[in-house]
C-alpha cells in the first residue's frame, strides 16, 4: 500500500500502546475489518517517521486472507481508518516483500515557508513557517556538497552507530515552492533526524549564519564542529520509497 498522512495527528509512525500512531491506527482498523478479535494485526513500513512528519509515498505490508482484492482492502481501509490517512493504491506483492530492508531508496521533501502566508493556520503544520529570505545560491551549492557516499554521523541524533552513519545521497536539490523553497532529498538510507539538521544547518548557511564551508567540515567530522538546531518536523515528508521491480507486484 501506498500511502499519505498529516503527521500532526499522529505520535509518528510506529506503535505505541498508548499513543495514537499511523501504523497503530492501521493495525486497529485492519484488526476489526479482518475479524481477528484481540489479536494483532501486523503492518510494516518502510519509514519510521517521527511525530509531525508526514507522508506522500509511504510504502506499507500486511498479510491479508486471500478473499480480500486489493481494491477491495484500499477502499474498506479508506472508509473506515480515520482522520488523517489516505491510502492512494494497494496491489498484492511477492510474500517476501519487507517495504523497509527491500527498499533501495527514499525521497524526503522539507517545505521552508518565506513568505509571510506560512504562518496561516492552514500551512503552519505543514511547514517550517521561517518567514525570512534565504539566499537560494548558497542552498544550492550547500545541497552540492551532500551527494555521494559520505559519513553523516553529525547530522544524526547520537547513538545511531550500530549500522554505521554512511548514507549514499543519489539527489539533493532545493526547489521553488509556492509559499518558499523545498528541500528534496534522496538516498539509500537515513538516519535519525538527518534531514532536519541537515535543513537546519542549510538554512543558517543560506541566512549568512555560518560559512558554506562548515557543510563539507561537518561531513567530514571536523573535530569542534556542530550542527545547528534541527528544523522542525512540520516541514518534513516522506514523499516517494523506490524498489528494483522484482519485488513488486506479483
Amino acid at each position: 500500500m501506498v500511502l499519505h498522512y498529516d503527521g500532526a495527528d499522529f505520535s509518528g509512525w510506529q506503535y505505541q500502546p498508548d499513543s495514537r500512531t499511523v501504523q497503530g491506527q492501521l493495525e486497529a482498523t485492519l484488526r476489526r475489518l479482518l475479524g481477528k478479535g484481540g489479536g494483532r494485526v501486523k503492518v510494516a513500513g518502510a519509514g519510521r517517521t517521527d511525530s509531525g512528519v508526514h507522508a506522500t509515498g509511504q510504502v506499507a505490508a500486511v498479510d491479508v486472507p486471500i478473499r480480500w482484492s486489493a481494491r477491495e482492502l484500499r477502499s474498506a481501509l479508506n472508509a473506515t481508518v480515520g482522520k488523517g490517512i489516505w491510502i492512494e493504491s494497494a496491489s498484492v506483492a511477492r510474500p517476501d516483500f519487507h517495504p523497509r530492508y527491500h527498499a533501495r531508496a527514499r525521497t524526503y521533501l522539507y517545505r521552508v515557508g518565506t513568505d509571510s502566508l506560512a504562518a496561516s493556520p492552514h500551512e503552519v503544520g505543514r511547514c517550517w513557517p521561517l518567514r525570512l529570505p534565504l539566499d537560494v545560491g548558497l542552498l544550492a551549492r550547500g545541497s552540492e556538497l551532500l551527494l555521494g557516499s559520505r559519513s553523516f554521523e553529525l547530522f544524526a541524533r547520537a547513538g545511531q552507530s550500530e549500522r554505521g552513519h554512511v548514507c549514499t545521497v543519489s539527489g539533493a536539490e532545493w526547489v521553488p515552492w509556492r509559499l518558499g523553497m523545498a528541500f528534496r532529498i534522496t538516498a539509500n538510507r537515513f538516519l535519525h533526524r538527518m534531514v532536519r539538521y541537515l535543513v537546519g544547518t542549510l538554512v543558517d548557511v543560506a541566512r549568512g549564519r555560518r560559512p558554506l564551508s562548515d557543510i563539507d567540515g561537518l561531513l567530514r567530522r571536523k573535530p569542534g564542529l556542530v550542527t545547528s538546531p534541527p528544523a522542525p518536523p512540520s516541514g518534513l515528508f516522506l514523499e516517494r520509497v523506490d524498489y528494483e521491480p522484482a519485488l513488486g507486484q506479483e
